[in-house]
């Protein structure tokens, strides 16, 4: 069985950037970090390390002791980012340093595309975003400034799991919302259709990350 991270380990991976699973520490953590499988040296310059799926997953991994996830560092600036899926009751702020946090959000996300996909392609999602669909397609909504649904999900988007592997719903309760969500998350690299829920008859898009 492999041993766990060390607690000074632990702390590394847990401070690793949320998005891009950019890594800092001392260059004897981030080697040890690499020679356990759970980061890699990036080869371009500046050659920083970034978690891998296996780093991921105990970074999001249940603590054996408690029993619930481990709290997350939480930047100067406040709590951890995490794009709006809509519907949320306490939802983050709309002003510019809501702005200036997804656009930076985005940004990284690109950079993760750019050194996880074999050839370097930003326009097509990486294996982050695969982990992390609701999440992925949210922010890509977000950054193209669509506004997500607040408690009444009769304005705005709504992305939600789907029991279908990679792929999420994108609730949107106007044909012109749809269309214009449908056609950012396509210039985002996701395939987009638009289905009618039997029952209701109610239009929704599935979305899936494209992979060619």
């Amino acid at each position: 069985m492999t041993r766990p991270p060390t607690a000074a380990q632990r702390r590394v991976i847990d401070a690793a950037d949320p998005v891009t699973g950019r890594l800092r520490g001392t260059e004897a953590q981030l080697a040890a970090l690499v020679r356990r499988g759970l980061a890699f040296r990036h080869p371009r310059p500046p050659h920083d390390h970034f978690l891998t799926p296996a780093g991921h997953r105990i970074r999001e991994a249940v603590e054996p002791e408690t029993g619930t996830p481990p709290e997350p560092e939480r930047p100067a600036g406040g709590g951890v980012f995490a794009a709006r899926v809509g519907g949320e009751e306490e939802a983050a702020g709309d002003g510019p340093a809501r702005t200036r946090e997804v656009h930076s959000a985005w940004q990284g996300l690109l950079e993760l595309r750019r050194m996880t996909n074999p050839d370097g392609a930003t326009d097509r999602p990486c294996g982050w975003e695969r982990a992390h669909l609701v999440q992925a397609a949210a922010l890509a909504l977000e950054a193209a400034g669509h506004r997500p649904a607040g408690p009444d999900p009769s304005d705005g988007y709504r992305v939600r799991a789907t029991p279908q592997p990679e792929a999420v719903a994108v609730h949107e309760p106007t044909a012109a919302g749809r269309r214009a969500c449908s056609l950012t998350l396509e210039r985002s690299g996701w395939q987009v259709g638009e289905y009618a829920e039997p029952r209701t008859g109610t239009r929704y898009l599935l979305a899936s990350p494209r992979r060619t």
